[in-house]
């Protein structure tokens, strides 16, 4: 990566290192969970039915891993708005998502200028309602 002059659109976001992209929350349950499933054709019983969640060692039937990626994903497009570019989002599941809220947020920890743009790393977390995290992760975003 080299280092060029930052460029950013209009309608940027401030892109200091350690300021917020802000909180981005959904309530999450089996509702959610079906509809995901629907659209991705993943109606795995750990999923649906509270016995089949136990059965696998979890409290009751918990949410596709896919969704909590899809909540940073989220996350990230609702702060960057229009003027940005998802690079690429990863995260680390650390507890399954279970029926509540969830909150998903993060802040940005380097700002690059490259040739393509500026380019901001972020630290992103999810968390559910009692403040344990679900799913810490990361994420590229171009601002060109």
């Amino acid at each position: 990566m080299t280092t060029a002059p930052l460029r950013t659109p209009a309608n940027t976001p401030e892109l200091v290192p350690g300021a917020s992209i802000g909180d981005w929350t959904r309530e999450t349950g089996l509702d959610t969970w079906n509809r995901f499933a629907a659209v991705n054709d993943e109606f795995v019983p750990i999923h649906m039915d509270a016995d089949a969640g136990r059965a696998a060692g979890m409290p009751g039937a918990f949410g596709q891993g896919n969704l909590l990626v899809s909540y940073l994903h989220a996350a990230v497009r609702n702060w960057m708005g229009e003027s940005g570019r998802i690079l690429e989002v990863s995260a680390q599941f650390r507890k399954p998502n279970t029926k509540g809220s969830i909150t998903a947020g993060g802040t940005i920890i380097e700002v690059t200028g490259t040739d393509a743009g500026t380019e901001v790393l972020l630290e992103l977390w999810l968390r559910d309602a009692a403040g344990a995290d679900l799913a810490p992760g990361t994420a590229r975003v171009l601002f060109a």
